[in-house]
């Protein structure tokens, strides 16, 4: 009885994590090492040392602002990438085999000269332009690489500050719009950063944003075309769209679920012909169990926005111009039903939907819901804002 109680009070206790062996014999080096150098990457290749003990190759190195960096690949692989480089310029590699022990081999240093980080060709094709309301950046990112764009302006004292607004993306065409401006001349300075926190030189821009204005809701007015959806129990008017009551329920509009007539679609005057610069949408939030759900059953997943100075044609391919076409995508990434923090403060304010500059000015607008988040074709809509300028 004892005997079990000591091994129960032995195996209770914790030890913590434990190397897994006791070997202090260094592994053999890696050999036969091959650098492809990479625009601000570097691959390397070796042979492994036949140390059965063997567990994995790290190698360390400093990029050139100084940041310390290390990578390891198990004894599975003979490759490993090296990342974070500004490039154009050469930094030494230390590479070690290591065995189960946590054991090192003596070093074996090469040298790597990336060619010139990714950021710099985004830079190259940045230009930015006045939009409704602020500026507008576009820039090429073909790798699709994780980059900051830091739009600044002077603060009181005359240093460039960061805007809150700046953009972080990793997308292959950037088109993005910093709105909340004054219309009047505004210098703005434009730097490109990646997450290794190498900068690009700065495009130094003075900008005039277009003037917008949120169209007035007073003048807007319901129309029902042909092939529009109804309302669930023709209780839900169009009107609700711009009531200004958000998130209310007998506020939303709501088309009816039952019915099958291809995309759902709703119309809308807006009451003068305006050069539109956005549409600010929010979804009904369902209440489900105590919270609010955002990206849920009826709101729109996919859609199109419409335009036209005139509304009797309802065929979309010869009455209407597409001013846009929009995917939703949840910020968490959660599975249908499952929303966080972030998805909640992404959809509580609504979502800004830009129409390109190049649109024509339209009196009346159609949405249209390609798909909602439940997999279905109607919606559910809370509220919408129109944004432009009707003397453009």
């Amino acid at each position: 009885m004892l005997s079990l109680l000591a091994i129960f009070v032995a195996c209770s206790e914790d030890q913590g994590p434990q190397i897994l062996e006791g070997n202090s014999t260094p592994p053999a080096e890696v050999t036969n090492v091959v650098v492809q150098n990479l625009p601000g990457k570097a691959k390397i290749t070796y042979t492994l040392p036949s140390d059965e003990d063997l567990l994995y190759v790290v190698a360390r190195y400093k990029l050139e602002n100084g940041m310390p960096m290390e990578v390891k690949a198990s004894y599975y692989s003979n490759s490993m990438l090296l990342e974070g480089f500004a490039g154009q310029s050469t930094s030494e590699v230390k590479i070690y085999a290591v065995n189960r022990s946590e054991t090192e081999s003596k070093a074996v240093v090469v040298s790597v000269n990336p060619t010139k980080a990714p950021i710099f060709d985004i830079f190259d094709s940045l230009t930015a332009q006045p939009d409704f309301g602020g500026i507008r950046i576009i820039a090429d990112n073909p790798t699709k690489e994780e980059i900051g764009i830091l739009v600044m302006q002077k603060n009181v004292q005359g240093d460039w500050v960061p805007l809150s607004t700046s953009i972080y993306t990793s997308v292959e065409e950037i088109k993005q719009s910093l709105r909340g401006f004054q219309s009047v001349d505004q210098d703005f300075a434009i730097v490109v950063r990646d997450h290794w926190l190498n900068y690009t030189d700065t495009l130094e821009v003075k900008i005039k944003p277009l003037f917008e204005q949120l169209m007035p809701k007073s003048a807007f007015v319901g129309v029902k075309l042909a092939n529009d959806a109804t309302t669930i129990n023709n209780a839900y008017p169009i009107s609700n769209l711009f009531d200004g009551q958000f998130l209310e329920y007998w506020g939303s509009y709501f088309t009816d679920r039952t019915i099958d007539v291809g995309n759902h679609l709703v119309t809308f005057d807006i009451g003068a012909k305006t050069k539109l610069s956005r549409l600010r949408l929010w979804q009904f939030s369902e209440p489900i169990g105590g919270q609010r759900m955002y990206y849920y059953l009826g709101a729109m997943k996919k859609f199109r926005i419409w335009g036209s100075n005139q509304v009797t044609d309802p065929n979309l391919q010869t009455g209407w111009t597409l001013l846009g076409e929009y995917e939703i995508k949840k910020p968490s990434g959660l599975p249908y039903g499952q929303e966080n923090n972030d998805d909640l403060l992404a959809a509580r304010d609504g979502a800004d939907y830009d129409i390109a500059l190049d649109k024509p000015a339209v009196r009346y607008l159609r949405i249209e819901c390609l798909e909602n988040w439940v997999g279905g074709k109607f919606m559910a809509v809370s509220e919408v804002h129109v944004y432009g300028n009707p003397n453009f």
